[in-house]
């Protein structure tokens, strides 16, 4: 997502047990993540990230809290609304034998099933690109401000030609 603000926690680190981590971007890095999100600023990002060793990679859960500038999409006045999320991914290693593969060029989709695990291009994992994912997920691509309603009147039917022609020849019809 952001390359400006990263995260990196090598999966050898998780030998020792899951490991606990509070991500806060600093200013510059909350403007280039708000660029790259389309939004007007990111007064704030805090996450809260744990992960877990998981098979042969890494299981990352936790929450986050932003308060995201919007400009309206209707009166196109700028506001601030908070957004929370949840975090909950599994990663593999690129070559896992856990790793989701395609056999045969199609792949079986079950709604209700997890999520399968994102195949890394390396031995780490981007702590701040999933934080940066899950705030993109939860950002409303058609933000209201709170309070703004959308008043739409049609536009009066235009007369036809025919109709005018036939009030000239007859003024009470």
């Amino acid at each position: 997502m952001s390359a400006d603000w990263t995260k990196p926690l090598r999966l050898h680190e998780l030998g020792r047990g899951p490991v606990t981590l509070t991500l806060e971007p600093d200013a510059a890095q909350r403007a280039k993540v708000a660029h790259d999100l389309g939004l007007e600023s990111l007064p704030a990002l805090t996450a809260t990230v744990t992960v877990k060793p998981w098979l042969d990679g890494a299981e990352i859960t936790g929450r986050f809290r932003a308060v995201v500038e919007q400009i309206c999409s209707v009166s196109l006045d700028p506001f601030e609304q908070t957004l929370e999320g949840a975090i909950e991914v599994r990663a593999v290693p690129a070559g896992s034998p856990h790793a989701p593969t395609a056999e045969g060029g199609e792949m079986e989709l079950d709604p209700d099933a997890p999520d399968p695990p994102d195949v890394l291009d390396g031995d780490a994992v981007d702590l701040a690109g999933y934080v940066v994912e899950h705030l993109a997920l939860e950002v409303d691509p058609f933000p209201r401000k709170p309070g703004v309603e959308f008043e739409y009147t049609p536009p009066t039917q235009e007369e036809s030609p025919f109709a005018v022609l036939k009030k000239l020849k007859d003024p009470e019809g």
